[in-house]
């Protein structure tokens, strides 16, 4: 069986003063009018998965107005094993992360056990916005299926703030120490071709998935979906940070290395995002997402929760058919879905012949 929440604890988090909730181990159908708190509630099982948001990168954000503090609190089951996850924030100290009672001295520790995908109407932005987007979602998802990969990554992001302070502080003095940024320039490049290789080693895995999707998606379109990715070559990366030292402290940041690698989005070897009909980027991004979840189900030995915010409203009937059909062949574990409409997935469920756990979210409070 996979790992499935079970419970769900809520207090003074987002439009929530305090809130309870058991789950089923298959569907839960979330219903209730917009701005009721669905997609708060999705975000609080993805902090318990990744002690974080999806939707904003400040934890303060996540408090009720006017309270000092949020809790949520989950308990996860894994065949016969039973886990109690909780994250905290108070106002004015850190956020803290328990399992079973004991706090996690880092967060990274946590990473992997209670894998999530999450497929959102803001999925867009995978497209639509820049590189740091693409970037941030390869690095969550291998951070989550390999440890070296997420050491390495926060070695990697230690050292560039480090290099960046000290280029701003150059800049201030109009100075520069050579020996400070070789050691700095020296940490960089051995923990960026370690994540170079790791980005590239995993999109050759990552590919035939997300092709596969696509195919069963467009009912084999002829068009290719692919993923190149763009990195520095390890053999120019010394040369090039040395060359990039004078452009650095004028900008007071480090403009060369793997924190500026991109991930190009393809259909038949031309940009997506310029060539790609709003039909063909829905059905990548639904691909990659599928791709990403059997990523992780083959590489953790367990089926991700699947979180679908809000989708019945961005995708066409055809889209939604193949999803449902997937949910009912078994493909998926545990599933949240949020709809405004409850009528609309009520008949979605009974056209798929499928028994669904529904939970009505009432009005903000």
């Amino acid at each position: 069986m996979p790992v499935y929440l079970a419970q769900l604890s809520l207090f003074q988090f987002k439009n929530y003063d305090e809130a309870h909730w058991h789950f089923a181990p298959g569907i839960n159908c979330l219903l209730g009018l917009n701005g009721a708190g669905k997609t708060n509630l999705l975000d609080a099982i993805h902090y318990l998965s990744l002690t974080r948001s999806f939707l904003h990168s400040s934890d303060p954000q996540h408090v009720r107005h006017g309270a000092p503090q949020f809790v949520v609190k989950g308990e996860f089951v894994n065949a016969a094993t039973h886990a109690s996850v909780a994250v905290s924030y108070q106002a004015g100290a850190r956020k803290v992360v328990h399992e079973n009672g004991i706090e996690y001295k880092k967060f990274s520790e946590h990473l992997g056990k209670y894998p999530v995908v999450l497929v959102a109407p803001q999925d867009v932005e995978l497209i639509e916005s820049g590189a740091e987007a693409r970037r941030a979602f390869f690095d969550s998802l291998l951070s989550q299926m390999n440890k070296p990969y997420l050491a390495q990554l926060i070695r990697y992001n230690h050292f560039l703030k480090q290099r960046n302070g000290a280029l701003r502080l150059f800049q201030e003095r109009s100075t520069v120490d050579g020996d400070l940024l070789a050691r700095y320039d020296a940490e960089l490049m051995e923990a960026g071709k370690f994540l170079a290789q790791a980005r590239a080693a995993f999109l050759q895995s990552l590919l035939p998935l997300l092709q596969k999707h696509y195919r069963h998606l467009t009912e084999h379109a002829p068009e290719q979906a692919a993923i190149e990715y763009e990195t520095l070559p390890a053999t120019d990366y010394a040369d090039m940070l040395r060359q990039s030292v004078a452009k650095d402290v004028v900008l007071g940041r480090t403009t060369v290395g793997v924190h500026r690698d991109e991930f190009h989005f393809l259909l038949d070897g031309r940009p997506l995002k310029r060539f790609g009909s709003q039909g063909q980027q829905k059905s990548f991004l639904i691909a990659l997402k599928w791709a990403e979840f059997d990523s992780l189900s083959l590489h953790l030995g367990k089926k991700p929760i699947l979180l679908l915010d809000d989708i019945f409203d961005k995708l066409d009937d055809k889209r939604i058919g193949h999803l449902m059909k997937g949910v009912a062949e078994g493909h998926f574990g545990q599933l949240f879905i949020t709809d405004a409409r409850p009528e609309r997935t009520r008949q979605l469920m009974q056209l798929g012949n499928l028994t669904a756990h529904v939970i009505t979210i009432g009005p903000a409070e």
